[in-house]
């Protein structure tokens, strides 16, 4: 009994680290804006580590088969790459965000694999989610 309760702690703690410490919204709504054509460099990685997603109890050390350790690793392993045990998907298809794997994963949609990302964390609010969109429909250019 007590060593399934010690297993359900330590899971939860795992979960809750990778989500990041801020909230949906980050540490201030009102710094940040939905953009046109955001950069990669400056947006959509930023969006990343605030969020958690490159620390290193999580993609910073490849969980789930993907690494984000620097803006440049980060985007060889998203675009055009295939997502790990998901035959027939691409986690980020460049002009398409619908079709783009890592966009269902941090929408939750339904048939995707695992659970929502962050894991254990809150959804991401409208202005990230929004310019990961918008990022993946310009082309997801490395810039």
């Amino acid at each position: 009994m007590a060593l399934s309760r010690s297993i359900a702690v330590l899971v939860t703690l795992a979960m809750a680290a990778c989500g990041g410490g801020d909230g949906p919204t980050g540490p201030d709504p009102g710094e940040r804006t939905i953009k046109d054509d955001p950069s990669f460099s400056q947006d959509v990685f930023e969006i990343l580590t605030r969020r958690g997603c490159t620390a290193s109890n999580c993609h910073g050390s490849g969980q789930g088969g993907l690494t984000m350790t620097s803006a440049a690793n980060a985007y060889g392993n998203l675009v055009g790459r295939p997502a790990a045990g998901r035959a027939g998907e691409t986690l980020v298809v460049p002009g398409d965000a619908a079709a783009s794997y890592l966009v269902k994963k941090l929408e939750g949609a339904s048939g995707i694999a695992g659970a929502r990302m962050p894991l254990g964390g809150q959804p991401l609010d409208n202005i990230d989610l929004t310019n990961i969109r918008n990022w993946i429909n310009r082309g997801a250019n490395n810039n």
